[in-house]
């Protein structure tokens, strides 16, 4: 079981880098692995880069295991992606989506979707291994359930698990969306790195924690819900309940809103006629007119950035991560926002915690929350039930 771990997290290896890291010896590990793969559970697929000798054969999970069920729930979109176990995307399809509308009708889509793709890859519903599913909300990892979610009030206690185990004989495993990203830069990573956060900004705003390489879920798996921390007391009231939290006031809905109120006052000829046009705004037009000079979208950007950077900051005092990656819709916004959070955090934070501290955008991008999901359901599989049928 190890070994086959080992191998989905390195994301291909040779048999000697295996034995290196398990700590066995190379004829243990010779051994195991040729055992391994004669049962079709490992595939030796291709050479390595040579480095002097014979080329090593790098060492996957055999293909012949299944595939995976990867889906993100968004507060405003749905991905799902049919994996195989090495995580290579084998059919995918998007699609906005609105979670207020309950699970009834959300999952019947996720149902219907889940079964075309896999119809379109030429498999059918004994031949999923495991699937994943990351949702905007917090989750009790435990039972598979949300639990009193700000976003997605009807899916409170609602068994995703339940209901699509009446289709699918294969684990289903849930967790909150930005918790799959955080796993998504894990596996990116080899597992190179031991604690980061990922930040994703949408609709909401949420926090993966990787603590001495595990994603930290908290005791009740509300870890992470950095949203709800407060940057102004004297700011608007929070669909929470509270006021001035940073999801209020520098996610997306709020800089759509500053944007709005930006164009209708006549600070900005540019937004102005972005919604005279389409008859609304969005983020990414934000980020458009900043591009091409607007002064007004520049102050919105910097000012959502500002406050992004200003939660961040207590978060980096109190974990000390060495990296955080910022992700979601917010990303679209360019390179602005990014500098805004960056110069926020820096200010703001003790200079031991920042002096070495990495803020990127993330490079897994829109794909992260599937990623993640492909990770959740093979990583867990592997813990449940070893690869078995």
């Amino acid at each position: 079981m190890r070994l086959l771990e080992t191998t989905f997290w390195s994301a291909g290896g040779s048999r000697h880098a295996m034995a290196e890291q398990l700590g066995f010896s190379k004829s243990k590990a010779n051994a195991l692995i040729a055992g391994l793969v004669e049962q079709g559970l490992l595939a030796e697929a291709g050479l390595q880069r040579s480095s002097g000798g014979r080329r090593a054969e790098n060492l996957q999970l055999h293909a012949g295991l299944g595939v995976l069920v990867g889906i993100d729930i968004g507060a405003t979109s749905l991905d799902v992606a049919v994996l195989r176990p090495d995580l290579t995307v084998l059919a995918q399809h998007d699609e906005p989506a609105d979670v207020r509308e309950g699970p009834a009708v959300v999952l019947a889509r996720v149902r219907v979707l889940m079964r075309e793709l896999l119809a379109r890859c030429g498999h059918g519903a004994k031949d999923v291994l495991g699937i994943g599913i990351g949702v905007p909300g917090p989750v009790n990892f435990e039972i598979g359930q949300l639990v009193n979610p700000p976003l997605m009030p009807a899916w409170d206690s609602f068994s995703i698990r339940d209901y699509l185990r009446e289709d699918y004989a294969a684990p289903v495993f849930v967790d909150n969306d930005v918790n799959l990203m955080a796993l998504g830069e894990l596996w990116r990573l080899k597992r190179s790195l031991n604690n980061f956060l990922v930040i994703k900004i949408g609709t909401g705003i949420g926090c993966g924690i990787v603590c001495h390489g595990e994603v930290y879920r908290g005791a009740a798996g509300s870890a992470g819900d950095v949203g709800h921390i407060c940057v102004d007391q004297d700011g608007p009231r929070c669909h929470c309940g509270n006021v001035g939290c940073v999801e209020a006031m520098a996610a997306g809905p709020a800089i759509t809103r500053m944007a709005v109120q930006a164009a209708e006052a006549g600070e900005s000829a540019m937004l102005a006629e972005c919604l005279r046009v389409h008859g609304r705004i969005e983020a990414v037009d934000v980020g458009q007119a900043s591009r091409a000079g607007d002064t007004a979208a520049n102050g919105i950007i910097q000012r959502a950035g500002n406050l992004i950077g200003q939660m961040l900051a207590s978060v980096v005092n109190f974990f000390n991560p060495s990296h955080v990656f910022i992700g979601g819709g917010i990303t679209r916004i360019g390179p602005l926002f990014l500098a805004a959070v960056r110069q926020s955090v820096y200010q703001r934070s003790l200079a031991l915690s920042t002096r070495h501290l990495e803020i990127q955008y993330t490079p897994l991008g829109v794909q992260g929350g599937l990623v993640g999901a492909g990770v959740l359901a093979m990583h867990e599989t592997l813990k449940v039930r070893g690869v078995a049928p």
